[in-house]
């Protein structure tokens, strides 16, 4: 492990003190009453623990004391953070799974290219769901060119998808395709019955650049997919997320320019549960060299808090960004709160801990995590060398036991293994 830098040098050279000789800090219990956990694979910086456990079964999302995971013919559910599978279904297409998220009562929706099912009464039964069209008409995925590349439908980067309303769980997200898989329509879908039934919130438009020619990621030539009727057009969704402050949605788009049409969006919507619609708005379109193509997007005490994935000609507007909402589309009222120099749209903050992640493919690091203990008043960096590279992808909030779940990504799409991280008190 390798500490790159940090803001604060009193504090650093505290830390770095207490750790001298060795990674472990002394008189520290790692797991913290989660001995049941094998020690392999695991280590420790001075701002959190770390462990990357066997990859089989695959531990793909989770959530308080629930986990789901899969392996090469089941999927499997725990309900002691990841320590036992009591729980498991065939499912042949396991190893085909690209989404999955645990409700707050326990089922299970989860995804595979073009499917989505819903596994109820810890994975008892698993039934395939009909998404709903914006007209409330059954959506019919393509069909592909290359039944090789059927296109990677509900795949998502960001590990937080759901939010408590009014009393109501209630699960949005959107597609990060057009990489592997195949090409794809983007849509935002969304869930308010704890996935008993799947719908469209938002149909992007038909984007040329990555139709169905049957390649991995889509290109030109091929057949138009998505929603014809709407001129807005990316390439995949970075992110969606939930201001209580506003009781509004935030999605944030990429990735290239066009001659034509931008890629880069940040839309805000409204949802009328009355009536089961949406209302959502183009607020601003920019260039992919802009802090605008970012990823990562929370909401702390009503101010908005992103990281920036843009790339291009440099100079390059990179960074940890915070502000007012209302000030998203005037860069000069934002606060750069760090640099981390390098593109990246994973970040995740709880409880006052902001963790963002390097990636491997765009950055020096081997497996890079940013960390901010104290809600973007002082940073440091981590090159966790243990594991080989790797880029760290779906950051999922801490279980019951205090501990971060994130895939690890080959490049930044295939995936690899996962791993767990757990904030210290410092």
């Amino acid at each position: 492990m390798e500490i790159k830098k940090n803001n604060d040098r009193r504090q650093f050279c505290k830390l770095a003190t207490a750790v001298a000789g060795g990674i472990m800090l002394p008189g520290i219990d790692v797991w913290a009453g989660s001995n049941a956990f094998q020690i392999e694979g695991s280590g420790s910086t001075p701002h959190f623990y770390y462990r990357k456990p066997s990859n089989i079964p695959y531990v793909d999302s989770q959530n308080k004391n629930m986990a789901f995971a899969f392996n090469e013919s089941e999927v499997l559910f725990s309900i002691d953070n990841s320590h036992t599978w009591k729980y498991r279904k065939a499912f042949p297409d396991a190893q085909k799974i690209t989404f999955s998220h645990i409700f707050d009562n326990g089922n299970v929706l989860f995804a595979t290219d073009q499917k989505i099912y819903l596994g109820k009464k810890r994975l008892k039964s698993i039934k395939e769901i009909t998404v709903k069209d914006v007209d409330g008409s059954d959506y019919i995925p393509h069909t592909p060119k290359n039944p090789e590349n059927p296109g990677w439908y509900f795949h998502t980067i960001a590990g937080v998808n759901s939010w408590q309303i009014d009393g109501k769980e209630i699960l949005v997200w959107g597609t990060y395709a057009n990489v592997k898989g195949g090409a794809t329509p983007l849509n935002i879908y969304y869930s308010t019955d704890n996935g008993k039934s799947v719908k469209i919130a938002y149909s992007f438009g038909q984007n040329p650049y990555f139709s169905d020619n049957g390649s991995a990621g889509g290109g030109l030539d091929g057949n138009l997919i998505g929603n014809a009727n709407n001129p807005i057009i990316c390439r995949h969704i970075h992110c969606v997320a939930y201001n209580p402050a506003e009781n509004a949605f935030y999605a944030c788009t990429g990735d290239r320019n066009r001659p034509n049409e931008d890629e880069v969006h940040w839309l805000k919507g409204r949802y009328d549960g009355s009536s089961d619609t949406w209302d959502w708005k183009v607020i601003l379109s920019e260039k992919w060299n802009s802090r605008y193509k970012a990823g990562g997007i929370n909401f702390v005490d009503g101010q908005m808090y992103w990281i920036s994935d843009a790339n291009g000609e440099e100079p390059y507007d990179r960074g940890i960004f915070r502000c007012d909402p209302a000030d998203l589309a005037n860069p000069e009222a934002h606060t750069m709160l760090f640099n981390p120099k390098y593109e990246s749209s994973r970040m995740i903050i709880q409880d006052g801990f902001i963790l963002a992640v390097q990636m491997a493919v765009a950055s020096p690091y081997t497996l890079g995590f940013v960390v901010s203990p104290d809600l973007g008043k002082t940073w440091v960096e981590y090159d966790i060398q243990d594991f080989g590279p790797y880029s760290p992808s779906r950051i999922h909030k801490m279980n019951d036991e205090g501990w971060f779940r994130c895939d690890l990504r080959k490049g930044w799409i295939d995936r690899a293994e996962y791993m767990f991280l757990k904030p210290k008190k410092v």
